[in-house]
């Protein structure tokens, strides 16, 4: 595999020196180069769930052995690594094609960031070391009616003898066939203004009246479930944050979605995706020809290869401010609407490049990411970035108003 770039240092935000950092790079490298699992893709594709999760639990310990699974949490709990060489970190580990965190992201991002930032201390030293021994966890926020419009939620919690009783329905959560935990939001107070109402609780997924369905894919895959909650008590003790005050504590969580998970989804974008698509390019058809031989394609890749290299250039610098306190309101939006769409125009082009054989491949590595090279199943998974988590449709609002300065949207009136 060929290695990262050497991308420029910005030198007022560096926290280490140039040549600490080419150092940290070569150690970097030499760890992937006899680390990184050989025939990765191959050995995980169509493969049965119970060895995707023996596969990501392993993978996860030896990034974890080797001080690289958990770089951003504070050094106390295993991380401490200095910004500029958790950018190099993830450059190197794209230009290895190294596997992805899949079923770990959730505990590492969201629900750490959740707990460092709003969680007592017993909550803290219960679950982040166990995150670091494989539990999984996954996010219940969403709602059938509750999506884009998350403080609409109706899943409700009613105090009982010391526990709050759960009831309603999560949809799209990530992973929560395998979970163990779920952070979850609920409504505590039905009266109160819908962001005023919500309470966050850590739920445990082994609690009697959980029932979670996983949701077939056009992919093939069943990575999304619904999850109903049929009177779950949740104890007291499990609840993240004052009561009816879980929509700030949720905006902790939402904001693990920025930074270095972006920047690292960048960097895998712009080799592993990048690669494939010259690949394919590259590949005769049928009749011997190639497209990469036809200008139109090349002047094609050119745009593709400016448009990765501008949204690499945007995360690094996301990342950068966002350490430094000076990230805008906008920014996330701005780099999630970039990304995205990028996304979904590379794969696309991707599935026009590879024609019908590409619509005959229905299996892709389970621990890849949206740039597999199997290009129909990873154009129609880059929907999942369009849609959920904020269509773009909100993007472009969230960035008007917020980072323009424009009139807000005109509410609805009845």
């Amino acid at each position: 595999m060929p290695d990262a770039p050497d991308l420029p240092d910005a030198p007022d935000l560096r926290d280490v020196s140039v040549a600490e950092l080419a150092e940290f790079r070569a150690t970097v490298r030499d760890w992937c180069r006899e680390h990184v699992p050989a025939g990765w893709r191959q050995a995980q594709t169509g493969v049965p769930e119970e060895e995707f999760v023996s596969f990501q639990k392993a993978w996860f310990q030896e990034l974890r052995r080797a001080g690289f699974a958990v770089p951003h949490w504070p050094a106390e709990w295993g991380g401490g690594m200095p910004v500029a060489e958790q950018i190099v970190l993830y450059q190197e580990l794209a230009a290895h094609d190294a596997p992805r965190l899949v079923l770990a992201f959730v505990g590492i991002h969201h629900a750490a960031a959740t707990l460092l930032a709003a969680g007592t201390e017993e909550q803290r030293r219960r679950h982040l070391p166990a995150i670091l021994d494989g539990e999984i966890w996954a996010q219940g926020f969403s709602e059938p009616e509750a999506g884009s419009d998350l403080a609409a939620l109706r899943t409700t919690a009613r105090e009982e003898g010391g526990a709050y009783v759960v009831n309603g329905q999560k949809v799209w959560a990530s992973g929560a066939a395998h979970a163990d935990w779920c952070l979850l939001l609920a409504r505590t107070d039905p009266h109160a203004p819908k962001r005023r109402g919500i309470s966050y609780f850590l739920l445990d997924m082994s609690t009697p009246g959980i029932d979670v369905r996983p949701i077939r894919q056009a992919t093939g895959e069943a990575h999304f479930c619904e999850v109903f909650l049929d009177d779950v008590a949740v104890p007291a003790a499990h609840l993240v944050g004052p009561v009816n005050d879980g929509w700030r504590v949720a905006q902790e969580t939402l904001g693990a979605e920025r930074g270095m998970t972006m920047l690292e989804l960048a960097e895998r974008l712009g080799n592993a995706g990048f690669r494939w698509l010259l690949e394919a390019c590259a590949r005769p058809d049928p009749g011997g020809e190639r497209p990469l031989d036809d200008p139109l394609v090349r002047d094609r890749l050119a745009g593709l290869e400016t448009e990765v290299t501008g949204l690499r250039a945007l995360c690094r610098d996301l990342v950068e401010r966002h350490d430094a306190g000076t990230a805008g309101p906008a920014d996330a939006s701005i780099v999630k609407l970039y990304y995205s769409e990028l996304l979904q125009r590379m794969t696309d082009f991707g599935t026009q490049i590879a024609g019908l054989a590409a619509h005959t491949e229905l299996r892709k590595p389970l621990s890849s990411g949206w740039e597999s090279g199997a290009w129909a199943l990873d154009f129609i998974g880059s929907w999942e970035w369009t849609i959920p988590g904020g269509t773009s449709e909100i993007q472009r609002t969230i960035i008007g108003e917020r980072g323009l300065g424009l009139p807000r949207e005109p509410r609805a009136t009845r």
